[in-house]
């Protein structure tokens, strides 16, 4: 190879990586990538509380699968799970952090990916959380096709087919967003939600209706509790050096006049 061949080819490369930095489109990287990491101190802290429900849950009601044969045999008897009450606490609560303490560092991006299911033709979980730039894992353990459909507001859409036996549905989102619905256009009563956050501070309440939040640097945060029928709920709590602190929330049962079948979109985009 001649000098002025191997110099063309040099100055070729230069040009193709210029164009394909001049056409990279924004938000094609996470959008904390230029922030500092944050260095652990070991005086970090936690939050934990509950999540109640005041008064008596409304019913909840068979989900008519009968459009599917493959459903009907496989969850048939499935009640809606939309406002799940068991003796007062309330589950699938989304529970995150917003402060500066956080919002101003970049975290790492957690290898394992996070794993949504269709499962006796219902999403499980519900209610997710993960970090931006994580694998979204979904899968299909029904013996019958889906079709995944994610309705992000600044993230990229995907409406995706997922047949019986199909290999798992690989995604990531790159923007922080509170929270992203997921739906099966195939069988309209699936629905999950996914809450995409720049940092790992954040709880989904479990059947008792606990959360625990580990980890936080000392700061001031504003503590954010969403429910998808019930709406949300903030409190601002401060974490001193390895200070736990408890922060329960109680849903009042007015709240659950709203008809199960409506969504309440959350109020804040983070950051």
């Amino acid at each position: 190879m001649s000098k002025r061949f191997g110099v063309t080819l040099i100055l070729l490369a230069l040009v193709v990586t210029l164009a394909a930095s001049c056409n990279k489109k924004p938000g094609d990287e996470p959008e904390v990538s230029n922030k500092p990491a944050y260095v652990a101190t070991g005086n970090e802290g936690a939050i934990s509380g509950v999540i109640k429900f005041d008064g008596a849950p409304p019913d909840r009601k068979k989900i008519n699968m009968e459009q599917d044969s493959n459903c009907l045999n496989a969850g048939g008897d499935a009640l809606n799970n939309d406002l799940l009450i068991d003796a007062g606490k309330l589950q699938n609560v989304f529970v995150y952090v917003k402060g500066e303490a956080v919002d101003a560092f970049r975290f790492p991006i957690p290898t394992e990916p996070v794993v949504l299911d269709q499962k006796g033709c219902l999403y499980e979980p519900r209610v997710l959380g993960l970090q931006i730039g994580q694998t979204l894992e979904i899968r299909n353990s029904d013996q019958t096709t889906h079709n995944v459909h994610a309705k992000p507001k600044v993230n990229d859409n995907f409406n995706l087919p997922q047949t019986a036996n199909a290999p798992p549905i690989l995604q990531k989102f790159k923007k922080p967003e509170t929270l992203v619905p997921i739906q099966c256009n195939q069988h309209p009563w699936m629905y999950s939600q996914v809450g995409v956050l720049t940092h790992p501070f954040f709880a989904v309440s479990a059947k008792d209706g606990s959360y625990t939040i580990k980890g936080l640097p000392p700061g001031t945060y504003t503590l954010i509790v969403y429910h998808e029928v019930l709406g949300e709920k903030t409190q601002t709590i401060q974490i001193g050096a390895k200070e736990k602190k408890t922060q329960d929330f109680t849903y009042a049962s007015k709240s659950a006049i709203i008809p199960t079948s409506l969504h309440i979109e959350p109020a804040l985009i983070v950051p």
